[in-house]
């Protein structure tokens, strides 16, 4: 491939709107445009990228027998009501209406449509397990998209189902999927994490995310440096220092706090207590539907006074306790002024759930047993000292609603501290059980001749964020460096004077003999300066570099240099080739390459 008619429009200075590295050099690097917010065009050295990526996906969906299908971006409306998602996607669901008028959506994920086709034509045991898949473009209408292709609304996913008779089938198809990704994330040259994580609107028993440390994350992860315990924020846990509360059975005593509105404001008051002696309560609203009827729900979310709230984890707990009435939680949101004075009498500052009955009242684990604490006393100015949690409040249910905090210890071994970094999610999966399954009737006869319903996972993975994550741990001040892997070319040929004749010969038959051994090279041919040429070679990453040049050319010598380790060796023009051959065949058997 000649650079002087391929299309790679390289910029030499970061765009004003990109906040984050790989933003910043695909849009440099020629490789993405921006057509409408969270909207980019691919343009062709992406693109080969973007295939690369695909193709290592395809490769391992395959060696666990997956089957590939393609399904429609445009989906009926009738599909997610089924499963009861029409209503839980919210905002983020792009929605439209035919000419007839009927209700379609543009696809976030698959499960509908595949449970669909199953529940039509899968029909004993004999058929399972099945593993289906696909690499198609999705659809989110994000709020706020930024950060190039981190969060967009329009995408390509790899999204993988799997279908068994029973929890052991499921099992070993997550486990499955679980090592298929770890050697595409490998094979692709990222570094990663497998945490424990949120299931969200997806739903099921159990995920895991795989997760790239990058500061370009929108995710928090908690993890131990002693042991392999990490997981999202949303779900993650930790063992807390006991905190000593005083005497015995307090008795329970009103004191007047004005001006006090907050947590801190309450420690600086005399008479007050330290955060970690105090119970914060949050007032929200749950939004929930069953059938055609909706409700507005307030309830209590009560923490340590020095813990912050996990909106994830209320979320869930909160969808735990409604799902057992059969209402479906659509959304939980901080209450509004009004709600609160009118639920409880006062207003934010001086709010407790002491004496509140009737009420959904969630207590968060590391209040169990505490004492002595000082809470609101739903008077404004007026708090309460001497509380005991169990003996004074009555809680619908005691979960799990703090986020864990940077230093405190691992759950798992009970000594690493831990530590909360930011990182980027690439993919993801579920253990969706019967979810899907039971909402559409998708059944199959088991061995006994009993229609049971079937048991699914689902298995995602970001395809444009691979390569934005390989970009984020792969840079340097002067552009991309790609594992050779999803690199768009392998080697970049660069005669750096064009107007020498023996310099272009030379250039066009180590063109032409990689070629023929089946390297991708970018030639490149263009009638510019020798630090143009340098700097756009460095900028899109080409892992290996031939750089020819009149003077080392008059010795016998041309220059190879590899772009990872920043080294470069002068080789006899006739052995380039061979070096080249080399070095690829020992990165595709995973030997680390050295200059």
């Amino acid at each position: 491939m000649r650079w002087s008619t391929y299309f790679i429009p390289t910029l030499r200075e970061d765009p004003a709107d990109a906040e984050v590295i790989s933003h910043k050099l695909l849009m440099r690097a020629g490789m993405i445009r921006q057509l409408a917010a969270g909207i980019y065009s691919y343009l062709p050295i992406a693109q080969r990228s973007i295939l690369k990526i695909a193709n290592i996906i395809r490769e391992e969906q395959n060696s666990i027998g997956g089957q590939e299908f393609f399904l429609p971006a445009l989906n009926p409306a009738e599909i997610w009501q089924e499963s009861g998602r029409w209503g839980l996607m919210g905002p983020n669901m792009f929605r439209i209406k035919d000419r007839k008028g009927a209700d379609f959506c543009l696809g976030m994920t698959h499960e509908e449509v595949m449970t669909d086709i199953a529940r039509h034509e899968l029909r004993s045991y004999k058929q399972l397990p099945q593993v289906w898949y696909q690499i198609q473009t999705k659809f989110r209408d994000e709020a706020r998209p930024k950060s190039g292709l981190l969060r967009v609304r329009q995408f390509t996913m790899k999204d993988a189902y799997s279908f068994d008779i029973d929890q052991a089938g499921l099992d070993k198809s997550f486990e499955d999927q679980r090592r298929a990704y770890c050697r595409t994330f490998t094979r692709c040259g990222l570094e990663y994490v497998i945490v424990e994580a949120d299931s969200g609107a997806m739903g099921g028993s159990a995920s895991n995310e795989f997760m790239v440390y990058t500061d370009a994350g929108e995710d928090l992860v908690a993890s131990c440096p002693l042991c392999n315990y990490a997981a999202n924020l949303e779900k993650a846990t930790s063992r807390l220092t006991p905190v000593d509360d005083g005497a015995d059975d307090p008795v329970i005593e009103k004191f007047a706090t004005p001006g006090v509105k907050t947590i801190d404001d309450l420690v600086g008051f005399p008479g007050g207590a330290p955060a970690d002696r105090q119970i914060k309560t949050l007032i929200y609203a749950a939004v929930s539907e069953k059938g055609r009827e909706s409700r507005t729900m307030p309830l209590l979310a009560l923490l340590r006074g020095d813990h912050a709230l996990n909106d994830a984890k209320l979320a869930n707990a909160v969808a735990r306790q409604l799902n057992r009435d059969g209402w479906e939680v659509v959304n939980v949101r901080p209450a509004h002024p009004e709600e609160i004075f009118e639920l409880l009498g006062a207003n934010a500052g001086s709010l407790g759930a002491v004496g509140v009955t009737g009420k959904l009242i969630l207590i968060d684990e590391a209040l169990h047993g505490r004492q002595n604490m000082t809470t609101g006393a739903n008077e404004d100015g007026a708090h309460l000292r001497g509380v005991s949690i169990e003996r004074d409040i009555r809680p619908t249910a005691w979960v799990d609603l703090r986020s864990v905090a940077e230093g405190e210890i691992c759950p798992s071994c009970g000594e690493g501290a831990l530590r909360v970094a930011k990182a980027l999610e690439v993919g993801h999966i579920f253990k969706l059980g019967t979810k899907y399954s039971v909402s559409m009737n998708a059944k199959v006869l088991n061995s006994e001749g009993r229609e049971i319903p079937l048991i699914m996972g689902c298995y995602g993975i970001g395809v444009e964020r691979i390569l934005a994550a390989a970009i984020e741990l792969n840079h340097d001040d002067a552009g991309i460096i790609f594992p050779l892997s999803i690199a768009p070319f392998h080697v970049v040929v660069s005669p750096l004077n064009t107007r020498d004749a023996e310099v272009r010969a030379v250039a066009e038959r180590i063109s032409t003999e990689l070629e023929q051994a089946g390297v991708e090279v970018l030639h490149d041919d263009r009638d510019e300066r020798a630090g143009v040429k340098l700097n756009d070679a460095d900028l899109i990453g080409i892992p290996l570099q031939v750089r020819i040049g009149p003077r080392k050319l008059k010795e016998g010598s041309v220059e190879l240099y590899d772009r990872a380790t920043r080294i470069s060796v002068d080789l006899p023009a006739d052995a380039v080739v061979e070096a080249i051959l080399e070095r690829m065949s020992r990165y595709n058997k995973g030997v680390p390459t050295e200059a």
